[in-house]
């Protein structure tokens, strides 16, 4: 089943509602942000990826989600400006929105559902840390297969497949060659 088999809708940073139907035919990255992550750094390589394959059908959709730890307080006009001064950030990026548990947008609703959690990259540095963080703080985040952290991100191929499912502690220059096997 594809993403485009459903009307998902959300509001971009402007206020306008945005079909994802309107990017059938690219493939596409959906990643969950925060500014003030510890992972806030990927939006540098997300921009570089953006820009190197973007011409070839390549888009990154960006959801900010306070839903981590407070690392999103920031309203729309706050994180726009932040991710534009600081990581240059063009792709698309939409208004804040919650990514699990109750009131979790459907998109992302269906995102794990169709691509369940496998663990975090246990070679990633931060590993340990994001985990002892979760198990101290938010335990039950590990239950299911809700998103865990910020910058989850998923790849769909040109027909709105969900591919990969990348954690927050796989860097994003490590999913370039699955960008390009689907392009």
């Amino acid at each position: 089943m594809s993403i485009y088999d459903f009307s998902f809708e959300a509001k971009g940073m402007n206020g306008q509602v945005q079909s994802l139907k309107d990017y059938k035919g690219q493939v596409v990255m959906i990643v969950n942000t925060a500014s003030k992550c510890g992972f806030t750094y990927q939006y540098e390589d997300l921009q570089k990826l953006y820009n190197r394959y973007k011409d070839e059908g390549f888009i990154i959709l960006g959801f900010p989600s306070n839903h981590f730890d407070n690392q999103e307080p920031g309203n729309n006009d706050e994180i726009k400006s932040f991710c534009k001064v600081n990581y240059g950030v063009t792709f698309p990026l939409f208004e804040k929105l919650k990514v699990r548990d109750e009131g979790a947008h459907p998109l992302f609703q269906y995102l794990t559902r169709v691509k369940p959690f496998k663990g975090f990259n246990p070679f990633h540095p931060t590993t340990k840390l994001l985990k002892s963080l979760i198990d101290e703080k938010v335990p039950h985040y590990m239950l299911g297969d809700s998103i865990k952290w910020n910058f989850t991100k998923f790849i769909l191929d040109r027909n709105g497949n969900v591919i990969h499912r990348f954690e927050a502690t796989t860097d994003t220059i490590n999913m370039e060659k699955d960008i390009e096997r689907l392009l």
